[in-house]
C-alpha cells in the first residue's frame, strides 16, 4: 500500500514537471505580435513574459509563475482552457494540457510484460502483403509479420530498447537510412510519442528510454525539450530499401479495443514507385 501511494505521488510530481516545462515551451514560442502586444524594445529572453501571459489568461502573475515552477497546484478546467487560449494551443496541444492535469488519480505503472494474444498474431500473419506490427505503450514493437521484418529488417536480432520505434528512428543508423524523408518522419513521430507519453509521466521505463536517446542522438537531445505535440495521424512513408530501392507506403495506426495501450500499425503499399511489384518480389 505504501509503495502504491509513493508511486502515485511520483506520478503526480512527474506530471507537474512535464506540465511546467510544457507551459514554458509554449510561452517562449509566442511573439508579442502574436497576441496583439507591442514589441518595441529588446527582450532578454524569447517569447512572452510570464506577466504578459498571465494577463492574457486572466490569472495572477505569481500564481502562473508557480505553475511554471511545478508547484502542487491543480488548475480547474476553466483555467486550463484560459491558458490554452492564451498560449494559442491547437487541439492536440490543448488535449495534452488536460492530460497532464488529469482530475483522476493516475493508475499505478504495470511492470508486467505486454503480451500479444493469439487472435492479434493471426491478424498479423494474414496481412501477407502489408507490413504490420504491434506497438506497446512505450512504442516498443511487440510483434510483427514477415513483410515488416523484410521491409524494416531483423526485429528478432534487436534488444528490447533497440526494438523501440523511437529508438530505431533516432539511434539506429540502418533504419534511419531507410527513410527517405527521415527528418519530417522523425519530428512528427516524436511529437506523437510525446503526446502518448504524457499518460505515463514518471514511468521508469519511459525515463530510461528518454535518457538513453538523449545520450545517443543529438537530434533527440535538441528536439525533446521543445515539447512539440501532434495528434495521431496517417501519412505516406517512403522507404529506400537496400534490395528493391524506392518504395512508398501509406501507414495507419489502429487502436485495439481489448488492449488500449497497444496499436496495430499497418503499411499499405502504393502504386507509386511500383511498390506493389517490388514488395511482392521481396516477399518471394
Amino acid at each position: 500500500m505504501i509503495a502504491s501511494m509513493d508511486q502515485k505521488l511520483d506520478t503526480f510530481e512527474a506530471r507537474r514537471r512535464e506540465f511546467a516545462a510544457f507551459l514554458r515551451s509554449r510561452r517562449e514560442r509566442l511573439r508579442p505580435a502574436d497576441v496583439g502586444l507591442p514589441d518595441g524594445f529588446r527582450r532578454r529572453t524569447p517569447g512572452l513574459r510570464r506577466e504578459e501571459l498571465a494577463m492574457i489568461a486572466g490569472v495572477g502573475t505569481t500564481w502562473y509563475t508557480w505553475l511554471e515552477q511545478g508547484r502542487d497546484i491543480r488548475p480547474s478546467p476553466q483555467v486550463l482552457n484560459a491558458l490554452a487560449d492564451a498560449l494559442r494551443l491547437d487541439d492536440a496541444e490543448r488535449q495534452h494540457l488536460f492530460t497532464l492535469n488529469s482530475r483522476q488519480s493516475p493508475q499505478p505503472f504495470s511492470s508486467a510484460p505486454e503480451l500479444v494474444d493469439e487472435p492479434l498474431r493471426r491478424i498479423l500473419d494474414n496481412l501477407t502483403h502489408q507490413p504490420a506490427y504491434v506497438l506497446g505503450r512505450r512504442w516498443d514493437v511487440l510483434a510483427w509479420n514477415r513483410a515488416a521484418d523484410l521491409l524494416f529488417g531483423g526485429y528478432d536480432r534487436l534488444g528490447p530498447d533497440e526494438r523501440n520505434t523511437i529508438h530505431r528512428l533516432f539511434a539506429d543508423d540502418f533504419h534511419r537510412s531507410l527513410l527517405v524523408d527521415w527528418e519530417a518522419v522523425a519530428r512528427v513521430s516524436l511529437a506523437m510519442f510525446r503526446a502518448d507519453s504524457a499518460r505515463y509521466a514518471g514511468d521508469p521505463d519511459f525515463e530510461r528510454l528518454i535518457a538513453l536517446l538523449k545520450q545517443q542522438s543529438p537530434e533527440f537531445r535538441a528536439w525533446w525539450p521543445r515539447h512539440e505535440i501532434v495528434a495521431p495521424l496517417t501519412g505516406i512513408k517512403r522507404v529506400n530499401h537496400p534490395l528493391k530501392g524506392l518504395m512508398a507506403f501509406e501507414h495507419t495506426g489502429l487502436a485495439l479495443m481489448t488492449q488500449p495501450d497497444m496499436k496495430l500499425i499497418v503499411y499499405t503499399p502504393l502504386d507509386e514507385h511500383d511498390t506493389n511489384r517490388k514488395l511482392a518480389e521481396l516477399l518471394a
